[in-house]
């Protein structure tokens, strides 16, 4: 550690935000970098504390060797840097940018200051990479003979396709939509994450030999027995995307829809597609209520003002966060506090209401005009599943006119029709496709990683299982590996 003293003579600051009026008016991603100065700065503040809480299962599931690079970034050590962030990440340009952070969580200046700025120096590092040149194509100098078929290109699939790549192995993977990215390119907005990073990305693992088939849904255009029987392995990696739904009276009416059918659309629209006017969802000039109050809730938020939504409202169930952290949730815990999203800024008022259960939807001629909710409140736990019980408030039902609802509760596990259901692949109590300590299947040859095995999780995470899930098929293939193991999978 350089700066002794870094931590004391700097305070945390993060990249300044575009103002709101600008950014309302385009697609781009809401932040500008900070200087190189100033991220040698946030570097310095990393204390070389004794157990580095950041880079534990606690913190970061890739074991990130965070308060190294930090170190380097402050010495100004750039390519330094990124050779020891490329050692356990494969994608820092994505999980800079759209990572929830929980290595900052668990960092130790957090205790009782502000933590280390540690998600944008990441970004940063990744960033002076590709702008120096440091990131460049590096193609096996040796093929194996093997070839591995991988069944979605979210972040899971790409980093299990990079690993195996590495190793020599021929990869090709296949992707049911007309881009590359998955939720890379179409769950998450641009201005969350700028597509062309993920372009640049692809490019890169196209230059280092891996193979892109786009607009083939295994088990729909061909039957996963076809792509067994070409490959030596295969890893699913298809993501859970069984978005989670709201059985109430009026769910059918027009204009209740989830939020991945909203989201994907605008994202095509940004890289210059034409959504047909008979299945296009927009929020223009409508009052528009997302339920849900997570990630993608905010996004739905975010968009919808960028569509001049006329009102947005937003429910939440739960109560609303306290504004630090409870004697309950003790550091280096994930801690569940308040949080206002780039996205809840850029709105007017606060949009956000804590506490309510949607009743019904109502509407004429099959066309939705309003809500139906009435306030909540957690009571004790239910004997059964040791969870609060929701109670409602007697006399505070209420209803708002509403023209458009976004579903954003969550997805409960993979899609089982199509190549889950082809291939009688077994599964585990949730739903997700189960899968042994190696990330095999219940079938010989068969791997799987990422949200359709552990369900709906972070990008941080699916890295980590698409990267083990790699180990697992060269131990398979080979009988030995050098890939590294993700020692924090649970």
């Amino acid at each position: 550690m350089g700066s002794v003293k870094g931590f004391m003579d700097h305070e945390r600051e993060v990249p300044v935000s575009r103002s709101v009026d600008e950014r309302l008016q385009d697609h781009l991603e809401v932040y500008s970098p900070l200087s190189e100065d100033k991220y040698k700065e946030q570097g310095a503040r990393c204390m070389d504390c004794g157990v580095p809480f950041c880079q534990s299962d606690a913190g970061c599931p890739l074991g990130n060797m965070i308060p190294d690079w930090n170190d380097m970034v402050y010495q100004g050590k750039w390519e330094e840097a990124l050779a020891l962030l490329l050692k356990t990440n494969n994608f820092p340009e994505f999980t800079g940018r759209i990572c929830p952070a929980p290595c900052e969580g668990a960092c130790v200046l957090g205790i009782n200051k502000l933590p280390v700025t540690i998600c944008k120096i990441e970004e940063a590092i990744a960033d002076k990479g590709f702008e120096k040149g440091y990131i460049k194509p590096n193609p096996p100098k040796n093929r194996t003979g093997k070839n591995i078929a991988i069944v979605g290109s979210g972040p899971a699939g790409l980093a299990c396709a990079a690993q195996l790549n590495e190793v020599g192995h021929s990869v090709t993977v296949y992707e049911k939509s007309d881009r590359v990215g998955g939720l890379l390119m179409y769950g998450i907005p641009h201005f969350k994450l700028d597509k062309e990073v993920v372009k640049r990305r692809i490019k890169l693992m196209k230059d280092e030999g891996i193979i892109f088939l786009t607009g083939i849904n295994i088990g729909v255009d061909i039957s996963f027995n076809k792509i067994a029987d070409d490959f030596d392995a295969v890893v699913l990696c298809g993501g859970s995307e069984k978005s989670r739904d709201l059985i109430i009276e009026g769910r059918d009416l027009d204009g209740v829809h989830f939020a991945m059918e909203f989201l994907p659309q605008q994202n095509k629209r940004n890289e210059g597609d034409v959504i047909s006017q008979d299945i296009a969802i927009t929020a223009k000039d409508k009052n528009v209520l997302i339920i849900g109050g997570g990630d993608t809730g905010s996004d739905c938020l975010g968009t919808s003002l960028r569509q001049e939504a006329k009102n947005v409202y937003q429910f939440e169930l739960l109560p609303q966060p306290p504004g630090k952290r409870m004697i309950t949730n003790p550091w280096p815990e994930w801690p569940m506090v308040m949080r206002v999203s780039s996205s809840h800024k850029e709105a007017k008022t606060e949009v956000r209401q804590f506490s309510v259960s949607t009743k019904k939807f109502s509407g004429v001629n099959g066309i939705l005009k309003k809500v139906h909710a009435i306030e909540v409140k957690l009571g004790d736990s239910d004997p059964k599943t040791g969870r609060p019980q929701i109670i409602e408030v007697p006399g505070s039902e209420f209803e708002l006119d509403i023209d458009l609802v976004l579903l954003a509760m969550g997805f409960v596990h993979p899609v089982h029709e199509g190549m889950i259901s082809e291939l009688g692949v077994k599964l585990d109590n949730r739903g997700n496709v189960w899968c042994d300590e190696n990330k095999m299947t219940s079938i010989d040859g068969v791997f799987t990683a990422g949200d359709m095995a552990r369900g709906q999780s972070l990008v941080v995470w699916a890295i980590a299982e698409g990267r083990e899930a790699a180990r697992g098929v060269d131990v398979y293939l080979m009988k030995e590996t050098n890939l590294p193991h993700s020692q924090f999978l649970k």
